[in-house]
């Protein structure tokens, strides 16, 4: 798909969760996660958006200079399955053309821990994602974290709003890390560089 967009336009990350501190540790907010580490990495903290139902962090990815990018870190305190409405909301406000949005977001078709980064597609019954497609249609990145399948016959619904396991946990900051990098790769080096990279 060949995309004419302007290179100096921003960029909007849109780490998808719920709010409130009962979900901060759930499978299903680890967008937050990784949005959270890239806030800190920019030295920045999330405020509330005027424009929408939304935290943000306003900021750039990469050296000072010509490679760093204009970034607006999102996570969308709509809760999950409205998330398209924060995020289009943004997205107009700071004109952002849909090429340049990223969701980060959990992926159970994909073992946990791992990583792949794709443009457009389907929503895979993620609540976020239909949303988002809803609103906007399906051209955006996707960074998609593994939280692979629930055990035995639990619900999928349970399982995305359980807290990591402590096994899962040892590990979480290091592939919480690695979805950050990840992200940047895919703003300032472009989709191709970073998949080749980081999509295990």
């Amino acid at each position: 798909m060949h995309v004419t967009t302007d290179a100096n336009a921003p960029w909007l990350i849109a780490g998808l969760g719920n709010p409130g501190p009962e979900y901060a540790m759930n499978r299903h907010n680890v967008g937050f996660m990784v949005a959270d580490l890239l806030a800190h990495r920019m030295g920045a903290k999330f405020k509330r958006a005027a424009k929408a139902q939304a935290q943000v962090v306003e900021g750039r990815i990469g050296a000072p200079g010509p490679a760093s990018r204009r970034v607006i870190l999102v996570k969308p305190m709509s809760y999950m399955n409205v998330s398209g409405g924060p995020v289009t909301a943004l997205r107009d406000f700071y004109k952002v053309p849909t090429e340049h949005i990223v969701a980060v977001h959990d992926e159970l078709d994909i073992d946990h821990g791992t990583l792949r980064l794709k443009l457009g597609g389907g929503d895979n019954g993620h609540n976020g994602l239909k949303s988002m497609t809803k609103a906007m249609g399906p051209d955006y990145h996707r960074v998609r974290f593994g939280i692979g399948r629930p055990p035995g016959r639990m619900q999928v619904a349970d399982f995305v709003l359980k807290d990591f396991s402590s096994a899962e946990r040892k590990e979480l900051d290091y592939f919480v890390d690695r979805a950050a990098d990840a992200v940047e790769a895919l703003v300032i080096e472009g989709l191709e560089r970073a998949q080749s990279t980081y999509n295990s």
